[in-house]
């Protein structure tokens, strides 16, 4: 990271690495840019920063005057508990699996490349969804350009893999050599689960290089005599070492874990929310994750709620029973909070 850069490109790229709208990281982009000390130790940033502004400005504006109808939106603005991106070479079945989970009516096929664009869809679990998104599958032979941009949003990766394909292992690690030449690196560690340690390199100060907790997922299962030593033969031979759920979109066998175990590895937290004098809204929880607050809590109600917020009542099972609390006060799974202004 080149020295002497003004707190201002500071304050901005921290907002880049927190931004999930690209919007709102096209106008950080810009202000980095113009913020940028102009020598030649920052020609190659500069370079990047510019490549950058143009994927997004053209994802936002589409095609000039004249051009061709702008295609399908590559990126979503993150909904749900978790924003969780779904990728894998080839065959894998990550189309299936994504409308066995989510209950889309995405294209699916017995050929490879069925899926083109991004795919959104929701999946349930308890009284919260994830947002899954079914992007095209990765190849040398087939590039996305767009594949960071789509990424950008993302909490996490679900690596999809189908271990009765031939060359399976060369295509999963071409996947994500793949993405590690776009500066997407996959990562072992999860943010609730500090048993498994990030397998990703530390590249303080380039903030274009994004982490993502990698799940693998190996589908089609019902079709492997032995998945648990397939498993850690396949482990072996390619050094993937993501924690791992055995799954079959089409049997449907292990696709009920999947939800408890994202759930537990983001450290997601439910919040139910009431007005004073009401009962408690035990429907539509707020999710933040573990360790977050009051007032991230009001903010997600409200901004000018948050901005305005004196105090908190807490309701927990066993513990409080409407205690006053301040906005900094941590929240734990199941809490419900009564905000005032």
């Amino acid at each position: 990271m080149p020295a002497n850069l003004s707190p201002e490109y500071k304050t901005a790229e921290a907002a880049y690495k927190r931004a999930r709208e690209p919007k709102e990281r096209l106008d950080l982009l810009r202000t980095m840019l113009r913020t940028l000390p102009k020598h030649k130790g920052t020609d190659h940033l500069q370079a990047d920063i510019k490549t950058r502004i143009k994927e997004l400005t053209e994802e936002l504006t589409g095609p000039k005057k004249g051009g061709a109808r702008r295609g399908p939106p590559t990126s979503f603005r993150p909904e749900g508990a978790a924003q969780l991106a779904l990728v894998g070479p080839p065959n894998s079945g990550k189309s299936t699996l994504h409308a066995r989970l989510t209950g889309s009516h995405a294209q699916t096929g017995e050929y490879p490349f069925t899926t083109q664009f991004a795919q959104p869809g929701m999946m349930p679990h308890e009284d919260i969804t994830f947002q899954l998104i079914d992007l095209p599958p990765l190849s040398t032979e087939h590039p996305i350009p767009w594949i960071g941009n789509a990424l950008q949003p993302a909490d996490a990766c679900l690596l999809v893999v189908d271990l009765c394909e031939a060359g399976c292992m060369e295509r999963a690690v071409a996947v994500r050599d793949l993405l590690a030449e776009r500066k997407i690196l996959l990562t072992a560690g999860w943010p609730a689960d500090t048993s498994n340690p990030r397998l990703a390199v530390d590249h303080e100060g380039d903030p274009f290089t994004v982490r993502l907790p990698t799940l693998l997922l190996v589908n089609k299962v019902d079709q492997v005599a032995d998945p648990k030593a397939e498993i850690e033969v396949f482990t072996d031979l390619t050094d993937l070492r993501y924690p791992t759920l055995a799954v079959s979109a089409t049997t449907g066998a292990g696709l009920a874990g999947i939800g408890p175990w994202l759930f537990a590895r983001l450290g997601i937290v439910r919040v139910y929310t009431k007005a004073p004098g009401k009962p408690p809204d035990l429907d539509r929880p707020y999710t933040i994750r573990r360790g977050g607050t009051v007032f991230q809590v009001a903010e997600l109600v409200h901004r000018d709620i948050a901005e305005g917020l004196k105090f908190a009542r807490v309701w927990r099972l066993d513990t409080f029973d409407g205690q006053h609390v301040g906005s900094d006060h941590t929240l734990v799974d199941g809490d419900i909070v009564e905000l005032h202004q």
